[in-house]
């Protein structure tokens, strides 16, 4: 395995497994302009989205829970 490869398998593994935010990437692998990190590792992030719109439905769901939770405090 060469330099490049375990480069790219790092950057590969921060995005996809551990959702590093590309700014993160691209100062880690020395880029001067996230948007090299960005053009390059793009095909990673879609699945960075779902997982984003999933975390927001969980936080509406706990949130409407909560409230939930309040108006049956109040009876008796």
């Amino acid at each position: 395995m060469t330099q490049a490869d375990l480069r790219h398998s790092h950057a590969s593994l921060l995005i996809s497994r551990l959702g590093a935010q590309p700014n993160l990437v691209a100062e880690r692998l020395g880029h001067e302009k996230i948007q090299t990190t960005l053009n390059t590792y793009c095909h990673l992030y879609p699945n960075q989205s779902r997982d984003l719109a999933d975390q927001l439905n969980g936080l509406n769901s706990e949130a409407e829970g909560q409230e939930g939770d309040d108006n049956d405090a109040g009876e008796t």
